[in-house]
Parts: structure tokens; sequence; C-alpha cells
């Protein structure tokens, strides 16, 4: 079962670092991960495997919130099958 991360904000030290530690303690695996610079932004995109999660969908999804409120960044998880119906063309 996968979702899929999004992560935007201002450009810091540790936002990666900072975002896979809180993944590993959640046993959730990165599959696939872009991030890029634009001007000065972070912008970050992570396909993760939530199927061995430690935590469910929702309450994992608020605490990433509250992460991103500590970096600085906007962070928000969508199981893939609504983010794929989401930017269906």
């Amino acid at each position: 079962m996968n979702a899929i991360i999004t992560v935007v904000g201002t450009d810091r030290v540790g936002i990666i670092a900072r975002i896979s530690a809180f993944l590993a303690d959640r046993n959730i695996n990165i599959e696939d991960i872009s991030q890029t610079i634009l001007s000065g932004n972070f912008v970050m995109m992570m396909m993760v495997d939530i199927s061995n999660s430690s935590k469910a969908l929702e309450e994992t999804k608020t605490e990433l919130a509250g992460l991103g409120d500590t970096l600085g960044v906007s962070i928000s998880l969508m199981h893939e099958k609504v983010f794929s119906a989401m930017h269906r063309i």
C-alpha cells in the first residue's frame, strides 16, 4: 500500500533528514523520492510504502503536518489512489 508525501517550503538544512527519520521510526519505507530547490524554495515528492506502518494513515498525516510546522514547511500525505484520482487528466 503506497502513499504520496509532498513537502514545500523555504529551504533549510535537515528537512530530508528529519522527514526520513520520522518515516523510519514508523516503519514507513521510502520507495521513490524527488526533490529540488526552486528559487530558494524546497520542493520534494516521495512515494512511500505504508503497508507496515506502525501508525494509522490519518495519525501519520496529522503528525507529518506537525513536523512540517516545526520545520517551517508544508507536508501533506495522501493515499496513492486518492493522489492518482486527483491528478488524472
